[in-house]
This record gives structure tokens, C-alpha cells and sequence, in this order.
């Protein structure tokens, strides 16, 4: 690293053309902020934000393989950026052919890093702060180093890779259910501060799908609506949200992955709608995300017919995202693929030929594919065979720098200690959450006015359900957190936690647990006719005991759930939504949410048993 005085601005330099000493500049001129044991001591260096002209000196200055690497978006295993566990290490060599985050980025010249829960890069808010930094570090100590723009999938509700003590909010369809632009635009921009303040400055969210399908295994609670207005406005908002707090936001999953009974995870989804159910249905969002400066898109893996005949997933379609979405929507941010490790990419192209026909189609970052060796050779060999112009590749990674330039990573891409402890699960943060949640319980079934719960009344309680993983590792398990919550209002709790599939062992040792109780609470997780879960609430109705249903995933349970005395939608089984539940279910809070979505009656799906916007009151 050359070492230079902290208020020399990158601005002067840039201007100087010297891509070389430009990146020098950004790293010493963050470096001055970085304190002796790699802690960012919040010196923040005099520099502007450079302009369109600079970042194009800059970009003259790079070799090909350094543009090639701003253009891809890899996971890495570990906590930190040089000494990660021994595991993890492993885990790099075997998917990657690198030991750690900082061999990766002096290897391939990445342009982003995305963190996962389960790559390990997300313990708590210090140590992800400190990863952030040692990636900035690595890079920016090269000869020519960049900053690195950090991403995740923090949708908050079912997809969340950052967990407590940071603040989880509702998400999407809970968000939908509470009606609330304020709300919804308040909630991201407190996660967006928290992310920002870890250093992670692209945002995979919101999620602009349009929930029409209710067996869409991919999406469900994801998506704010099954109305596409209220669907737009809600992801204007959040793009506000997460942007006027400093972070890039990414709507997803272009063109629309709403009505789908295919996993894009697993295979190559086939979306049926005509160009004018598209016009009508899917677009909306991305119009309203477009119009409201979203930074960037994700695509979908998905067959469009109507779109493009060809047949190609969209994140491969140059009709589709050059076509529709440069050209006729007018988006000249950045697009970036879904997951390139995704089936629904791999089924008809080889891992070496998609991420080139990606970059043919108008993508300009290409996220996390199998094998970045595989991946980066092929783009290389792209452009050295004439196949992908250098001209085409220059496009895309000025975009990538544009964004990092707005984002403040040539200004000051280190986060310090101080900024997390001011900012990241504070008190008013969770207690705004809290809030935000209760306007989003929504209340589908209720008979003889069991609800609120009285202490007097029904001070013994039997809880059970399901209790599947947190999103985030850092919450629950639902029986436990609803329990707790419970039982610090007052009552008396007996648990028992009977999973999603429930035995007839484990329902008759529920109904036996009911007995002498005042009433049951039992969390449901995406019930199906005939499942195991709607014969233990039928099982535990028969006792004669009242039930009381969570409905802690998707509100379609409640069309499964006859038997119950009160049927509850959570959307999500997060604690701050378990905890908003129970308040409302004990009389702390009134029911206030109401259904974003349509529910399908069980015994003739063509038919609706509740409608849009349903929502009972006590």
C-alpha cells in the first residue's frame, strides 16, 4: 500500500487520468481512516464522489481480466477476510480453488461479494463489520484494487441472512397485510441504515413480484400482494427506503416470477401470461421501481413465451432484458442475475456458456456461479474470440462503478465499530419494528368471541406447532418464542413442539397435553388438505378445548383449518411477528392487518373463501 496525506482527494487524481494512482488514492486515502489493528478509526478522508468522465479514465486504465472480475458477484466461506476456520477454508478450495475472500479477489478481481448464513459470513454485526473492512483491505491494497460493493438477501420475513441482535422486520405479505406506505418505506430504511452500517451496500429487495398464484412455491410471502397496483406502490416505497438510507437496492425477479407452481431453484419455470397479462400483471412493479431510481434489477429464471419466443430463461433473453427492460422500460441501471448455481439457468446451457449469453442478453453482474474459474475463463474467452465485444464488457463495468460511486465506496468504503453500536438493533429500531408488525396481524377466523385471551378466562395454555429453522438462524424456534412471549403477558404455558408432520403418536400426545387447558395455540406451517398438521388441529378441536391457529408462513392455512376457533396470519415466523401475534392475540393489540392476497376455498380452488383486503376486528 502507498501511503499518502488522508485529506488528498480522490476527485484530483481521478482527474489526473492516472488509473493506477486512482486506485492508489482509494486506498490510502481509506487506509488513513484504518487504525493499526485493521479497525476504521471514522476518519472519514476529504474526497467527492467522482464523476461519469473519471470513472471512464479509470476504466481505460484496467486490463481486461481486471473488468471481467468487476463483473461477477461471489460467496466465500468464512468470517473473515484472511483467516477464516479451517472448514471454511476447505469449503473455498473445493468451490472456489482459493483459500479466503482476499486470495479470491487477487485471483479474479471480483467486483462484489454476496454474504450467506450458511457460507458462515454472518455471526454478529462486529464481526461481519470487520469482514466488510478486511474485503475493502484485500482489495484496495492491490496494485489497481477497487472497492468491493458487499451484497445480501435481506428481504427480512422468510429471507433473511442477518439475524439478531440486528433488527428483523416484517416482511413483504405482512407489510402488504398492514396497508402502510409509511410503514413499509420506514422498514426499509432502518434495515437499509443496519446494512449500510455493516458495510453490505447492495440490497437484494424488495421483492416486486406479483403473488397471483397461490402454489407458488418460490414466492408466497415474498411478494407484498396479489395486487399489482398495491404491489408497485409498496416496492416504491421500499426502494426509498433502502436508497435514502445509502444502500442499493435491487427489485426482483424481472420479468415477474408471481404465478408459477415451479421453483426456479430446482427447474426452469414456464410463465403462461400473455403480453398483456404481462403488461398488466408483472410490470407494474418494475415500472414503479424504475420510475421511484432503483440502482438495480435481478432477473428471473424463468421461460416467458410471450416475451421471447426462443424459449430462453429470461436471465439469458436479450429480447427481455434489452428489449423490454433497457429499451422499451427505459432502465439504464444495473441488471444482475439471479444465483447463476440456480437449476432454472443450468437446464438448457452449460455452466460455461451461461454466463456469456447472460452478458449477450444485457446483464451487467453475474452473481455467484458454481465455478468462478469456469465462469471468468468463459467471459475472458469470450471477448479474446470476438464473441463479446470489450466494448460491451466497458459498458457493464462503468455501470458497476457508477454504482459503487454513488454508493460512497471511492469516498469511504470502511464502516467503524462506533457506526454499528449507534446503529444496528437499537432500541428505537426495535421498538419501531415491534410497532410496524402489530399493524400487520391479521385475523381470518373467530367464533364466540374467544379472542382477546383473558388471563381470567384462559390462563392455561397449550402451545404447539411447527418450528422450522429461522431465516436467519438467530431466532425462535416459533413454539418457544411464542411461549416466552406468553408467559411474560401473564398466562400460564405448557409447550410442545409437533413439527410440520406431525405422527399420530405426537397428535395423541398434544391432545393428551390439552386436557384441563383453557385453550390451545398452535403454530401452522403451509398446511395442506390431508396433511398432519390439519389432523392435529382437528384432533385437538375434538377435545372440545378451544384452538386458536398461527398461520405462521402462508395465510392460505386458514382455507385448511375449519375446526379452529380463531385462525391468525403472521406471514412470517420471526420473532418480531410471533411477538406481534401473541400481543394482539392477548388484547396488548387489535387485529389490524387485512389479507394483501386472495384465499382459495380448499374443496373448490376456482372459488375464493376469503377476499382481498379481509381482515376481522375485536
Amino acid at each position: 500500500m502507498h501511503h499518502r496525506s488522508p485529506g488528498t482527494s480522490r476527485r484530483a487524481v481521478l482527474a489526473a487520468g492516472a488509473g493506477a494512482a486512482a486506485a492508489a488514492t482509494v486506498s490510502t486515502s481509506a487506509s488513513a481512516a484504518v487504525g493499526p489493528q485493521g479497525e476504521a478509526s471514522g476518519v472519514r478522508p476529504a474526497a467527492r464522489r467522482p464523476t461519469r468522465a473519471q470513472l471512464r479514465k479509470l476504466l481505460s486504465r484496467m486490463s481486461l481480466e481486471e473488468k471481467v472480475g468487476q463483473l461477477f458477484v461471489m460467496r466465500v466461506y468464512g468470517h473473515t477476510a484472511t483467516d477464516p476456520d479451517p472448514a471454511d477454508v476447505d469449503a473455498n478450495l473445493k468451490e472456489l480453488g482459493v483459500r479466503d475472500a482476499a486470495e479470491l479477489i487477487s485471483t479474479y478481481h471480483v467486483g462484489g461479494i454476496i454474504y450467506f448464513t450458511w457460507a458462515r459470513n454472518t455471526r454478529d454485526p462486529h464481526q461481519i463489520a470487520e469482514l466488510s473492512n478486511g474485503i475493502q483491505r484485500a482489495s484496495l491494497g492491490r496494485r489497481n484494487g477497487l472497492p468491493v460493493l458487499i451484497s445480501t438477501d435481506q428481504e427480512h420475513g422468510i429471507v433473511c441472512r442477518v439475524g439478531a441482535p440486528a433488527t428483523l422486520l416484517p416482511g413483504a405479505m405482512a407489510l402488504g397485510a398492514g396497508g402502510s406506505r409509511t410503514d413499509t418505506r420506514r422498514a426499509a430504511h432502518i434495515a437499509g441504515a443496519e446494512l449500510a452500517a455493516l458495510g453490505i451496500l447492495q440490497n437484494y429487495a424488495p421483492d416486486a413480484d406479483v403473488n397471483v398464484n397461490p402454489a407458488n412455491p418460490v414466492i408466497g410471502v415474498r411478494s407484498f400482494s396479489s395486487d399489482p397496483q398495491v404491489v408497485a406502490d409498496l416496492v416504491a416505497a421500499q426502494v426509498k427506503g433502502y436508497q435514502g438510507a445509502g444502500v442499493a437496492s435491487c427489485a426482483k425477479h424481472f420479468p415477474g416470477h408471481g404465478d408459477t407452481t415451479t421453483d426456479s431453484h430446482e427447474a426452469l419455470p414456464t410463465i403462461h401470461h400473455t403480453r398483456e397479462e404481462w403488461e398488466r400483471l408483472d410490470a407494474p412493479p418494475f415500472r414503479a421501481a424504475i420510475a421511484a431510481g432503483i440502482d438495480s434489477i435481478m432477473t428471473a429464471h424463468i421461460v416467458v413465451p410471450s416475451l421471447d419466443p426462443a424459449e430462453d430463461p429470461a436471465t439469458l433473453s436479450r429480447p427481455i432484458l434489452t428489449g423490454i427492460l433497457r429499451e422499451e422500460l427505459g432502465y439504464d441501471g444495473v441488471v444482475v442475475t439471479d444465483s447463476l448455481g440456480m437449476e432454472g439457468v443450468r437446464t438448457k446451457y452449460g455452466d460455461d456458456r451461461v454466463p456469456v449469453l447472460a452478458l449477450l442478453a444485457g446483464v451487467d453482474q453475474l452473481l455467484n456461479p458454481p465455478s468462478i474459474k469456469v465462469a471468468y475463463d468463459a467471459v475472458l474467452a469470450a471477448v479474446r474470440d470476438g464473441e463479446l465485444t470489450e466494448e460491451r464488457i466497458d459498458t457493464s463495468v462503468l455501470r458497476v462503478l457508477d454504482l459503487k460511486a454513488k454508493r460512497g465506496l471511492f469516498e469511504d468504503p470502511y464502516v467503524t465499530r462506533r457506526e454499528v453500536d449507534r446503529t444496528v438493533g437499537v432500541r428505537p429500531h426495535l421498538a419501531e419494528a415491534d410497532r410496524i408488525a402489530e399493524r400487520t396481524t391479521t385475523l381470518l377466523a373467530h367464533r364466540d368471541g374467544l379472542l382477546p385471551l383473558s388471563r381470567r378466562t384462559h390462563r392455561d395454555l397449550l402451545v404447539v406447532g411447527a418450528d422450522p429453522a429461522s431465516p436467519s438462524g438467530t431466532t425462535g424456534p416459533p413454539t418457544t418464542t411464542l411461549t416466552e412471549e406468553l408467559t411474560g403477558l401473564g398466562f400460564r404455558v405448557t409447550t410442545l413442539s409437533t413439527g410440520t408432520a406431525p405422527t399420530q403418536a405426537v397428535i395423541d400426545a398434544a391432545v393428551a397435553a390439552a386436557g384441563g387447558k383453557d385453550a390451545v395455540v398452535v403454530g401452522t406451517y403451509n398446511v395442506a388438505a390431508g396433511s398432519a398438521q390439519q389432523k392435529l388441529v382437528r384432533a385437538l378441536a375434538a377435545t372440545g378445548v378451544p384452538v386458536v391457529a398461527l398461520a405462521i408462513r402462508n395465510p392460505y392455512d386458514v382455507a385448511h383449518l375449519p375446526e379452529a376457533d380463531a385462525v391468525l396470519a403472521t406471514y412470517s415466523w420471526t420473532d418480531v411477528e410471533l411477538r406481534a401475534a401473541v400481543r394482539v392475540l392477548a388484547g396488548r393489540a387489535r387485529p389490524r392487518g387485512k389479507l394483501p392476497v386472495p384465499v382459495q376455498r380448499a374443496d373448490d380452488p376456482s372459488k375464493e373463501l376469503l377476499p382481498v383486503g379481509f381482515g376481522l376486528r375485536y
